[in-house]
């Protein structure tokens, strides 16, 4: 359900979740010192509760209502990142609720690249929004996947689709090392022209990592439909059974299951989820995705792995 900027903004004061949108995926928010509102946020998504949400703000201020340590390293990621799909892991003050971080001290934070929803945030207060989808599931780009997921009723934020298509990075702060938690569309290496020191790629079947940060630890980005790396290259498609994906190989091919990137990484990103959803809607029992091979560099291609991945093992 399609609600105005001043309906938003009085269901958040009011203590309701709307979905709003950002450039990475819609979230589904809540006020983040409301613990209520925040209960709303697990129940409604059957989101395990210890994994924790990232905190979005509209000001660089709103950070001393959050974090009780803010490095000089935050401001210099901030003026080259914010707004943008950059969420950093701080040590957080007492006053942030637990069910915000899954009983940690250190919370995630980031300002959303999206001018409805740092309106909104300005009205209101900082939101926990996580992607606006059924725990597990694909992480919704439009208003659309959001209805899949949770019918008409859902009171949405309408932005259009999602620029990105993919969650933000997470990088941690909090810790002796600079350790980006979760790859996105911002990639260490960005991370290290900004810095000018190491950062460190965590590993992310380590425990400590999925604990820290969300889209780590639990099922997610998954399909109905099976995800597959295509192991052996395809001359002719003939199976209308199948999804695929390509972004090197070019595939003439007349179905609406067949689509080839020509090694266009972003777009790929940014359809990505929405390829997973529409091959469920064409009832495909597998999703068929060209690997990456090692010599491909792109800062986007670690996330794109990332999402295939979990999709693949969950």
């Amino acid at each position: 359900m399609k609600v105005t900027l001043e309906k938003a903004t009085d269901l958040i004061k009011k203590g309701h979740t709307v979905a709003i949108p950002t450039e990475t995926v819609y979230g589904l928010a809540a006020d983040a010192f409301n613990v209520n509102a925040v209960k709303k946020i697990f129940e409604q998504k059957g989101r395990p509760s210890e994994n924790p949400l990232i905190v979005h703000i509209s000001d660089f201020d709103q950070l001393d209502l959050l974090a009780s340590e803010i490095p000089e390293t935050v401001k210099k990621l901030a003026d080259q990142f914010w707004p943008g799909p950059l969420s950093i892991v701080l040590k957080k003050k007492d006053s942030v609720p637990d069910i915000v971080t899954g009983g940690l001290d250190t919370v995630a934070i980031r300002m959303p690249d999206h001018p409805l929803t740092l309106s909104l945030i300005k009205k209101t207060v900082p939101l926990t929004a996580p992607s606006a989808n059924k725990s597990g599931r694909p992480s919704p780009t439009n208003i659309r996947h959001i209805e899949e997921d949770f019918g008409p009723e859902l009171p949405v934020l309408d932005g259009d689709s999602s620029k990105i298509g993919l969650e933000s990075t997470v990088v941690d702060l909090s810790g002796e090392k600079i350790t980006v938690l979760r790859p996105g569309f911002v990639d260490a290496r960005m991370i290290e022209d900004v810095l000018c020191q190491k950062v460190w790629v965590a590993d992310q079947s380590d425990e400590s990592t999925q604990k820290k940060s969300p889209g780590t630890r639990f099922t997610h980005y998954k399909p109905r439909a099976d995800v597959q790396w295509l192991v052996e290259p395809i001359l002719k498609i003939t199976d209308s059974n199948h999804y695929y994906l390509f972004h090197r190989q070019r595939q003439q091919s007349s179905q609406k299951n067949v689509h080839s990137y020509d090694e266009d990484y972003p777009s790929l990103a940014r359809d990505l989820y929405d390829h997973f959803r529409t091959a469920d809607h064409l009832s495909c029992s597998t999703i068929f995705i060209e690997p990456f091979e090692s010599e491909i560099s792109h800062p986007i291609i670690p996330a794109l792995k990332d999402r295939i991945e979990k999709a693949i093992s969950s």
